[in-house]
């Protein structure tokens, strides 16, 4: 049988500058450890089990929950999140745990609606600190989730902490505060992350974009990521079904950048002899990265997806509409904030309104904010 200590010693194979679990700088709230469990695992399997976690179904990545239920919400590109970061960090020699970890949780501060719905709280909380969703995942894991009697929040270790709140992507800019302000890149496993969701991102979009009829193929010409792969598929399977070609496709795409990006950060690493987790701290830039030919390969593909898939007029619709509700939702609870639940108006006593009224709507799904909206403007529904 093994124990957590057995676990432990498993890490000794792993890279040196990869994070080991019996290092961690550990939790906030002293705990005894599991037996039968790392330290990562332990904060994974409590992500996992989290209320923020399960409402991940329900909330939208780019296509509004009811447009359909084959795109992508934010629990599956959560889950497509895991397993890249994961694959990459066992090529790496990284802790998989880890990353897994940091991983599940890194888009828990998500409100309903997308980036839309972001938008919205940061203009209506821009006198009251503001709102991202890396300080919302953070606010939810260490302060909202309520797991536990000895302490809130799900008491994580600091390393997956840093990593929900340092969390970067060209949609995604990290405001770290004590005690993760340090300057430098944070470890590797949270740089894997950071780069897993931008690989997610762009493909799965893309397949969403041209599922839902939004992005047509022919347009696809000008990304040569595209076509190299297209021709290539059509190639080797002359009869294969467009469905399925668009899946091989878009698989060969990241498998192409994966494959790109750990030759390169092999590179990086060698090149900055990285020897410790935490000798990440004295590099200004990145270390997990794809190659500049590989980069010059992804960004006519961003910009394709921008001008063709997040400006389309009907997800600038869905957006807008989205940012309406949001808005109108908030006003309602501030105007007469005895129209929240008793559970959430306990905290009144304690915090400020505006900012209890933004962690309610926050940690909202779409259809239950769509079912509120209605609760409140549309005269003939229950309330």
């Amino acid at each position: 049988m093994l124990k957590r200590k057995d676990l432990e010693k498993r890490e000794d194979i792993l890279a040196p500058y990869a994070q080991k679990s019996r290092l961690s700088k550990g939790r906030f709230y002293r705990e005894p450890e599991h037996d039968y469990r790392t330290a990562y695992q332990r904060d994974r399997d409590r992500i996992i089990y989290s209320t923020a976690f399960r409402r991940l179904e329900y909330k939208t990545q780019v296509f509004v929950n009811h447009e359909g239920d084959y795109y992508r919400t934010r629990l599956t590109h959560t889950l497509e999140v895991g397993q890249i970061a994961k694959s990459i960090a066992r090529a790496l020699g990284l802790n998989e745990d880890l990353v897994e970890a940091i991983s599940f949780a890194h888009d828990l501060g998500h409100t309903p609606f997308g980036h839309s719905g972001e938008d919205a709280l940061h203009e209506l909380m821009r006198d009251y600190g503001g709102f991202d969703h890396n300080t919302q995942g953070l606010r939810v894991v260490d302060h909202l989730e309520e797991r536990y009697s000895d302490f809130p929040g799900l008491n994580l270790t600091y390393e997956v902490r840093e990593g929900i709140i340092k969390h970067s992507t060209p949609f995604d800019s990290p405001r770290p505060a004590i005690p993760f302000e340090s300057k430098g890149s944070p470890i590797l496993e949270i740089q894997v992350v950071d780069i897993a969701d931008e690989i997610a991102y762009d493909n799965h979009d893309l397949d969403d974009g041209i599922t839902s009829g939004l992005i047509k193929e022919k347009d696809l010409r000008k990304v040569k990521l595209w076509t190299e792969k297209d021709r290539e598929i059509k190639r080797r399977s002359p009869h294969i079904k467009d469905e399925v070609r668009k899946y091989q496709v878009i698989r060969a795409i990241i498998n192409e950048q994966v494959t790109d990006l750990l030759r390169q950060t092999e590179l990086n690493i060698k090149k900055f002899k990285l020897q410790r987790p935490q000798d990440t701290v004295r590099i200004p830039e990145r270390i997990v990265t794809f190659s500049k030919t590989m980069q010059g390969l992804r960004a006519p593909m961003r910009e394709f997806l921008m001008e063709n898939l997040y400006q389309h007029y009907r997800v600038v619709r869905m957006a807008n509409k989205a940012y309406r509700f949001i808005a109108d939702l908030f006003n309602v609870y501030l105007d007469k904030v005895e129209q929240l639940p008793p559970t959430t108006q306990g905290r009144l006593k304690k915090e400020e309104k505006h900012r209890v009224v933004c962690d309610y709507i926050a940690g909202m799904t779409d259809r239950y904010a769509l079912d509120e909206y209605k609760k409140f403007f549309e005269p003939y529904e229950r309330v």
